[in-house]
């Protein structure tokens, strides 16, 4: 092997490494970010139930979550399902 390809073989692998290190860095980078960002906190949630006197049973959910950025969130869910026949 003579000198001129065994510079050519270091550069080469040389570029590699530099490649990888590189990849590996944006995809730290990508990952932290997620990190950081999170999900929504759940702050309070209640359910009640109640049964009318048809039979059907009427539900109701409360939820209130924060975000990240602060922002509380308060969802309402009500279902009713009808009485079994």
């Amino acid at each position: 092997m003579t000198p001129e390809a065994r510079v050519q073989s270091r550069e080469r692998k040389n570029k590699m490494k530099n490649r990888i290190i590189v990849n590996c860095v944006a995809t730290s980078a990508l990952a932290f970010s997620f990190l950081l960002v999170g999900c929504d906190r759940q702050i309070s949630k209640t359910e009640s139930s109640s049964v009318n006197r048809d039979g059907a049973v009427k539900t109701e959910e409360k939820t209130v979550t924060k975000a990240p950025d602060g922002t509380v969130t308060k969802t309402e869910e009500s279902k009713t399902t009808p009485p079994n026949k």
